[in-house]
């Protein structure tokens, strides 16, 4: 999943949205100086992916992506899903999409001065572009991923690829709502769990 999953699926608390939001941004030793909740956002990041790229249907969706962006399908896959967690938002969400992402924007501005640098700015960024707004239209994805694209230190064809969502849109979309019931249900099995050990 993308930033847009990752945030939705936090808990409402700031520092855990963060951390679920900035976890690719900051590795190793680096993750020590950030807060306890922080943290547990870092912790929340890697079980949503690891339970993502296990999932068959996850693996069903990335085997739709054709050559030669197939080396790129798992990155495809969570910007797509994205996507469709955007177009679809009031299956899941009974707040508006842009009424949320502003709400988000906002705790963002609010906490940013207490975070390190390269994190302060990404969110940043992420506010000043609008990142999560922009997985609603096609355009926007192509946006994301040349965006991704440049981040990459090989020359690349993922700047190239957002006709493959066009090209198994319907198969995709599918994919996507019946995995993403799966996933709400295993973050909230792993959040009481996470409340049982604390309590």
């Amino acid at each position: 999943m993308n930033w847009l999953a990752h945030l939705f699926l936090s808990d409402d608390d700031v520092e855990h949205r963060i951390g679920n939001v900035i976890a690719d941004w900051v590795k190793g030793e680096a993750r020590a100086q950030f807060s306890p909740g922080i943290q547990r956002g870092f912790a929340s990041h890697r079980l949503i992916d690891l339970y993502t790229d296990a999932h068959p249907v996850v693996t069903r969706s990335k085997a739709r992506i054709e050559p030669p962006f197939k080396r790129y399908a798992a990155v495809l896959v969570d910007v797509f899903y994205d996507h469709f967690l955007a177009v679809d938002w009031e299956r899941y969400c009974k707040t508006p999409l842009r009424e949320w992402i502003t709400d988000a924007y906002a705790q963002f501005a609010a906490y940013w001065h207490q975070l390190p640098e390269q994190a302060c700015m990404g969110l940043q960024r992420m506010v000043h572009d609008d990142w999560l707004g922009s997985y609603v239209t096609l355009d926007g994805i192509a946006v994301i991923l040349h965006r991704m694209s440049r981040r990459l230190s090989r020359p690349n064809l993922l700047g190239e690829a957002a006709p493959q969502l066009s090209a198994h849109y319907a198969g995709l979309r599918a994919d996507f709502h019946a995995f993403f019931p799966e996933l709400q249900a295993y973050v909230r099995s792993t959040q009481l769990e996470g409340e049982d050990r604390s309590a």
